[in-house]
């Protein structure tokens, strides 16, 4: 694709994902890449400016992350971020040391708004530092532009050399304008013209993968959520015909579900085969209560489910995978931790005869996957679609998994989720959900005892799913909820809120 290009090298910091969603969200397209990628293959990339992530160490260790020099004399604009600032001023001939006060959290910081990096924005705001070092001295040819009472350079920058380096995180939500100082350094330093658009996208992925199937048959595993709904619509705009869906109806979805995908892919003209496997599903679960033995119970029968209906179709040509970017990103970039391995990237499929695997989503953002659904035309309920786990409800089943239970819960949920919406607190929570817990408890009804379910609400706000606060939901609609389920959902007497964030819970409960 021939957009302008932002390279994001990646020094281990925690914020590497959110980095790069801040400039794509500034319309810009950017790829997350090692520290230590090559200087010739960084030259072939031909980016038209390089970021330098954060990052756990000290540049003065003789171990820490190092980078090239040569990239300081490629002409390419250049910011360092938090160690991306202390590694270019190390590298440059300046001075980092263990700095005599550390600053951490929200910090008032001074800024000399005459410089590119902070046009436009007050001389005085707040940003978000991390940091144990601090540029003691300034290599030849910078000044600093910025200052706290404890960090004499925030910000410093050579305006010849266009080299800029922040000392403290202009990703985050907590700094004040800071993504207005990334959108500078884009637009005044970098000259980007902000070509990249979703419209643009999938436009140029549908002649891709026209171009790459010709007459060839594809396969896709459509599990309803998002990121296969919208690789579904835009593999169909592509072949047509043929493309077939198959869809694995495991009894886990919540209330409706398995209808409205049904639904919605109706008139596509691709071959949709939906598999009533319910009962199987229920079958092995049953009696189980181990969480993680759930989770590979699904998982496992998932993919045999699928390749027994593979089987029938016979020879395919491609197989689709609904893999994003934050999945290749948490599987490991370079000397990156691994956060979790993703089941969709580095491992082909060995059930069904095939000569390559199409991931027309690999290089997108959640967000950027929604408003490319938006834009191939997928109706809002599936666009924005709660996140939800891969087994299904029955990890939001505490202990034994059975029909009972789960319609219990998908009625619950229901209501849960209809009441956020009719509020119009649907956008203020990033998701929302009700687990049912096995604890029983004795309540009262009609004047008569009763020994019934304790149901738990949980509602999250959040930026990357990976750390998470709890939703401070307004008591009237908890308590609409809460009467709601009691009087129109059978075996619930009690319902608790979860007010936990992550860490040191996580979002699910199991």
């Amino acid at each position: 694709m021939a957009h302008q290009f932002v390279l994001v090298l990646d020094f281990g910091g925690q914020y590497n994902q959110l980095i790069a969603r801040r400039v794509r969200e500034c319309d810009v397209y950017c790829e997350v890449h090692p520290y230590k990628t090559p200087i010739e293959k960084i030259r072939e990339m031909n980016p038209i400016g390089i970021i330098f992530t954060g990052g756990p160490n000290s540049v003065y260790e003789e171990n820490s992350p190092k980078v090239d020099p040569a990239i300081f004399d490629l002409g390419v604009p250049v910011l360092g971020l938090c160690y991306g600032c202390q590694l270019m001023a190390h590298t440059l001939g300046g001075v980092v040391s263990s700095a005599p006060a550390r600053e951490f959290g929200k910090t008032e910081t001074l800024f000399n708004n005459s410089t590119q990096l902070f046009k436009g924005l007050p001389a005085k705001s707040i940003t978000w530092m991390s940091h144990n070092d601090y540029v003691e001295k300034l290599p030849e040819g910078f000044v600093s532009v910025a200052h706290t009472q404890d960090c004499p350079v925030a910000a410093m920058e050579n305006k010849e050399r266009r080299l800029f380096g922040i000392q403290f995180h202009p990703e985050v939500n907590h700094t004040v304008n800071g993504v207005k100082m990334l959108r500078n350094f884009l637009y005044e330093v970098c000259g980007a013209t902000g070509d990249w658009t979703m419209g643009d996208y999938a436009k140029t992925a549908i002649a891709s993968i026209r171009e790459k199937v010709g007459d060839g048959k594809v396969l896709l595993a459509l599990s309803g959520g998002v990121d296969s709904s919208v690789a579904a619509a835009l593999v169909s705009k592509a072949v047509g015909d043929q493309l077939t869906c198959i869809y694995v109806d495991h009894g886990l979805m919540r209330k409706n579900e398995s209808d409205e995908i049904e639904r919605a892919f109706a008139d596509e003209p691709f071959k949709f085969i939906k598999v009533d496997a319910e009962k199987r599903f229920l079958d092995k679960l049953a009696g189980v209560t181990d969480p993680e033995r759930k989770r590979k119970i699904v998982g496992e029968e998932f993919i045999r489910v699928f390749e027994e209906e593979g089987k029938k179709i016979g020879s395919v040509d491609y197989l689709v995978q609904g893999t994003i970017y934050p999945d290749v990103i948490e599987s490991g970039v370079g000397d990156a931790a691994v956060i979790k391995s993703h089941h969709n990237v580095g491992g082909l499929p060995d059930y069904v005869d095939f000569k390559e695997i199409i991931e027309p989503l690999r290089q997108l953002f959640k967000d950027e996957v929604r408003a490319l659904g938006r834009e191939l035309g997928l109706p809002e309920y599936l666009v924005s679609r709660q996140p939800f786990p891969g087994p299904g409800l029955c990890i939001r089943v505490l202990g034994e998994v059975t029909k009972d239970k789960l319609d219990i819960l998908r009625d619950a949920d229901y209501i849960f989720r209809e009441e956020i919406a009719k509020y119009g607190y649907d956008k203020d929570v990033h998701q929302y959900f009700a687990v049912l817990t096995n604890m029983r408890s004795v309540g009262v009804m009609g004047d008569g005892r009763t020994y019934d379910y304790t149901l738990a609400l949980r509602g999250v706000t959040t930026t990357d799913f990976m750390t998470a606060d709890w939703a401070r939901i307004p008591y009237e609609i908890l308590d609409k909820v809460s009467v709601r389920i009691v009087n129109e959902v059978g075996h619930i007497n009690r319902i608790v809120y979860d007010i936990t964030s992550k860490p040191p819970a996580t979002i699910e409960w199991e």
